[in-house]
């Protein structure tokens, strides 16, 4: 949202109202429509890596408020340089407020349920009261990066995935646990259960302790076709399942707003709470993808994935970097490939664009406009995280070439959106290989959808139509559903899709797409050529 609005401003959009009032903290969105307001709304809380939010939702996906606040980590101060956690309480002091800023603005009588969504891999240990024997730390921290080289000295990664669907990488969860037990097993010895982040803001609502399948398949500990906990993986962290609170499938009623909780947020006490997840899932019951559709959910990180009805774990997609995780529907998984995504973009704004603020890309399209297809001959390696993606079997890290005197920043910034469009290019053939499923279109959602110029190079290097919705905010749907359903306003997610009406964005291949299969050869050489230089 651009930061032309005065303190409130009133404008109409398709016949409806939207409020829009600014404060130094963040911004508070409510749309009204006519003089009447839906009665059921679902708040969702979701609580991204870099964005907090507090979403309230009517039964037919309409969004009637939000706000939000910035999420960071932080330096952890008796820790080695580099290391990264999480301020819970201040995640906590922050979701509070826009929950109670969106509860105010739509009434909070109308709320019937709320549901928390979360990035995935993060969580803590935690005592029986609540209060954690260890901060949790973040995915950005490298501490585990020994211990991931360490663990195929007990079980091979091949092993590993066809377990739990998971690549080794850094930030697994299990790798952080291995780490807690041999740095400081206190942290273990003196905790009641492990939470998730939806589990610890879950608990801070309720009082009471839970986990989901769908924060659960990010850990690397799951036997994932089963949908519960792999002995032998906990093992190597001498844990085992008792370390972990009761399963509640997405949707399930965890319990209720408690007084206090009631209070920070400004929900009615005895709300209730239902069992969300991860929000890459969410996303995609929120999306409104057909089923010859790939949905990509484009945020900090970007993650290719579609619905299955089966788990099948193979060669290919093991050696190309694929991961499985559980749906938000028993029965149901989705393979997928993580990669880096707007992180590389809020780089390139910090180094190339500082006078503009965090999220301001405005003035950056236009200057990546200015570029032809290529770039001027500027190749941009976006492989910030090494192993991850569909690239990481080249071995290279972030990587500019092609810089000239000449060249500009929106060269730069245009190479950077090119980039990450041939790593979905291949996670999109590795997706393809590995699942023998026809993908015919893309529906992207997220943050990254809102970038026309993005979409357009995706098509074009893809070769595949790109379909956006007008309602972008596809996690906060996929939950709010699922909470209707939990509260049995609907008796399933299909009757309640049903009930959206989704209306779209198509940006189909464009003359270009000749252009960027030379380009494409032209990165891949580039790949090729590096790796020998990073392996060495």
């Amino acid at each position: 949202m651009d930061r032309f609005f005065a303190r409130q401003t009133t404008i109409y959009f398709k016949r409806q109202e939207i409020y829009c009032q600014e404060d130094v903290f963040g911004f508070l969105l409510v749309w009204k429509e006519g003089s009447g307001m839906r009665k059921e709304l679902v708040l969702v809380l979701d609580c991204g890596s870099t964005n907090l939010r507090a979403v309230a939702v009517d039964s037919t996906g309409g969004i009637l408020a939000q706000a939000s606040r910035p999420n960071r980590s932080y330096l952890q101060s008796d820790g080695e340089p580099g290391w990264l956690i999480w301020d819970l309480d201040e995640i906590w002091r922050k979701i509070s407020e826009v929950g109670q800023e969106v509860s105010k603005a739509v009434g909070s009588g109308n709320i019937k349920a709320v549901i928390v969504t979360t990035w995935g891999a993060d969580g803590a240990p935690v005592k029986r009261d609540g209060s954690l024997t260890y901060p949790p730390i973040s995915w950005q921290c490298p501490r585990a990066q020994e211990t991931a080289k360490k663990i195929v000295r007990r079980l091979s990664a091949w092993e590993i995935f066809q377990i739990t669907g998971y690549q080794i990488i850094s930030f697994n969860t299990l790798l952080r646990l291995i780490w807690l037990r041999e740095n400081v097993p206190k942290a273990l010895d003196e905790a009641y259960v492990w939470l998730m982040m939806p589990g610890l803001l879950v608990h801070k609502l309720t009082g009471n302790f839970h986990i989901d399948p769908t924060s659960g398949s990010t850990m690397m500990a799951m036997d994932l076709e089963n949908r519960d906990w792999s002995e032998p993986l906990l093992e190597l962290a001498e844990l085992d399942s008792s370390f972990f609170p009761e399963w509640y499938e997405p949707g399930q009623i965890v319990g209720y707003v408690t007084d206090e909780a009631a209070k920070r947020c400004g929900v009615p006490p005895d709300v209730l709470v239902v069992a969300g997840g991860h929000d890459t899932q969410f996303a995609l019951v929120g999306s409104g993808a057909e089923s010859h559709e790939a949905v990509l959910s484009s945020g900090t990180w970007e993650i290719l994935s579609v619905r299955s009805n089966t788990f099948r774990p193979n060669r290919i997609g093991f050696e190309e970097g694929l991961i499985i995780e559980a749906d938000v529907q028993p029965g149901l998984w989705n393979p997928q490939l993580l990669m880096i995504g707007s992180a590389v973009l809020e780089w390139v704004r910090e180094k190339f664009f500082p006078e503009l603020n965090a999220n301001e890309y405005a003035t950056m399209i236009v200057e990546a406009e200015r570029a032809p297809p290529g770039a001027g001959g500027v190749t941009f390696i976006p492989s910030f995280v090494r192993d991850s993606g569909p690239m990481r079997k080249y071995g290279a890290l972030g990587t500019v070439l092609g810089l000239t005197l000449q060249a500009s920043r929106g060269q730069i910034h245009r190479a950077a959106l090119e980039g990450l469009s041939f790593q979905l290019r291949e996670a999109l053939r590795i997706l393809t290989d590995a699942t023998g499923l026809d993908v015919k279109g893309i529906r992207v959602v997220g943050g990254g959808s809102k970038n026309d110029l993005w979409n357009q190079i995706r098509a074009d290097a893809t070769n595949l139509p790109v379909v956006v919705t007008a309602q972008k905010e596809a996690t906060a749907l996929g939950a709010a559903l699922t909470a209707f359903v939990g509260i049995d306003l609907y008796s399933s997610l299909r009757e309640a899709q049903k009930n959206i009406r989704f209306e779209e964005r198509r940006f189909d291949p464009s003359i270009n797409q000749n252009v960027y299969k030379t380009i494409f050869r032209r990165h891949v050489k580039a790949l090729e050529d590096l790796k020998s230089f990073y392996l060495q």
